[in-house]
């Protein structure tokens, strides 16, 4: 009888035992593959975001906070950028194109930007990928919006649907522009970005939304509370149109009202000034980037700060390096505890199994065959684990792809056989037959004593 049958037999005889130590080395590199890939693939998504630009600039703040509110929609503007100090920036000799961006609300918890035809002109992601429309076209009017495919997907948006911004970004929001609604004219490819969870509209759409609060803001200091009120107050004089108006102010703003609807109903806001967040740059040659960079952080007019995106991704990477570590470091440890119940299963079985071994030798049974039959069982369990776990994490992320896309931002490509990966598999493998030599070194001297010695 060939050794692997005795182990298949064996197995049968200890199914519990073996099974236990099976899904505990599945779960084990299920969650050491599972932190590798997303680890990877976050560092990759992060940096195939944004491609092609090579400066961003904002108001003073730190180089990691501008990039990740400008690129990764995640935190908030220090300040906002006057229109003239942009204009002159991308007007300066070496700059190619440069996109404005107005941040500040949100829709449901997806981030509203304000930009203009630039923005679909010359955004690249992913090597110098372009965006495209998946459905309807770009906007052209202050009252449209283009979506983000997650935004679309997920709140069931079709074309010619109407949304309401509110102020504030993501979950902070608490004042709704409902006298300013966009329509939904077109869809965007998904590009795996934090652009699916976007929410583009028009500069000229952008500030209009905002006209009520400047004007809150220039007769008193702004406070959301009474900025919510007078938001209920104004729409519900907007219900009531059709009452007698005795007051010379609502009467103004009706008049002001009527305008604008017949703005957004096609006439383009011929205003040229806009208060934007941020900007991005893309220039003749690449090797102009730091001199434009200092002297745009010297600026005159008002403080500014430019980035170099591949620089503020490589410092983001530093301030997060530390929880890669840590994650690595318990994935590591579990997979070790994975693999000591494999070590613990053969430990206990040693005695059990001594009348076995002692039989074994008596049929003719050579040291090394019993000591081979213990490393095929170690090698056998320790290969269904990794391949069980292999399989369990792919089924994992194809599952949860989209759901990891829509709530974290992130593309995860499933590829489990980069370098990296293969070479841990081959590394768990390794250790997983190396812990079996224990038990059998013990068998292996066992066997010799049992069947040296003469039993009555």
């Amino acid at each position: 009888m060939s050794i692997a049958v005795l182990a298949v037999k064996s197995f049968r005889n200890r199914k519990a035992s073996v099974g236990l130590a099976i899904a505990s080395i599945t779960l084990s590199v299920a969650l050491l593959l599972g932190v590798e890939i997303l680890r990877n693939e976050a560092k990759s998504s992060f940096a195939s975001t944004v491609s092609g630009t090579d400066l961003i600039v904002g108001a003073r703040s730190g180089s990691v906070n501008l990039l990740l509110y400008s690129v990764f929609r995640i935190g908030n503007p220090t300040n906002n950028i006057d229109w003239h100090s942009y204009e002159e920036i991308s007007g300066l000799p070496g700059v190619k194109w440069s996109i404005p961006l107005s941040m500040g609300d949100s829709h449901r918890g997806y981030r509203v930007v304000g930009t203009n035809g630039s923005y679909f002109e010359h955004f690249r992601y992913a090597r110098d990928r372009g965006l495209e429309l998946r459905q309807g076209e770009w906007f052209e009017h202050e009252g449209e919006t283009v979506l983000g495919a997650d935004v679309a997907d997920s709140l069931g948006y079709r074309l010619g649907d109407e949304i309401v911004v509110a102020h504030g970004a993501g979950d902070e929001s608490f004042i709704e522009h409902g006298d300013a609604p966009f329509r939904v004219v077109g869809i965007l490819q998904r590009t795996g970005t934090p652009v699916d969870r976007s929410v583009h509209v028009s500069l000229a759409g952008f500030d209009h939304m905002h006209e009520d609060l400047r004007q809150i803001g220039e007769q008193q200091d702004f406070d959301p509370l009474a900025a919510l009120v007078g938001s209920s107050d104004r729409a519900e004089t907007k219900q009531n149109d059709g009452h007698e108006k005795h007051d010379e102010h609502e009467a103004h703003s009706e008049h002001r009202e009527h305008d604008d609807n017949e703005a957004r109903a096609g006439q383009s806001d011929q205003r040229e000034e806009y208060a934007i967040s941020a900007f991005m740059l893309g220039l003749e040659s690449r090797a102009a980037a730091i001199g434009l960079q200092r002297r745009i952080n010297e600026f005159d007019e008002e403080p500014l700060s430019a980035i170099l995106p591949g620089v503020a991704l490589l410092e983001l990477w530093e301030i997060v390096g530390l929880v890669e570590d840590t994650l690595l470091a318990i994935s590591v440890f579990v997979v070790f505890v994975g693999l000591s119940s494999l070590l613990i299963v053969l430990m206990t079985s040693i005695n059990e199994r001594r009348r076995e071994m002692a039989i074994l030798r008596a049929m003719g049974a050579r040291p090394l065959q019993v000591l081979s039959l213990i490393l095929g069982e170690a090698a056998v369990i320790t290969l269904a684990g990794i391949g069980l776990g292999v399989l369990f994490v792919s089924g994992l992320f194809l599952l949860g792809q989209d759901w990891i896309a829509r709530e974290f931002g992130l593309f995860v490509e499933l590829n489990l056989f980069t370098p990296e990966l293969v070479y841990v598999l081959i590394a768990v493998a390794l250790v997983g037959c190396l812990i079996g030599l224990i038990p059998g070194i013990r068998m292996y001297r066992y066997a010799l004593i049992d069947g040296m010695t003469v039993r009555v």
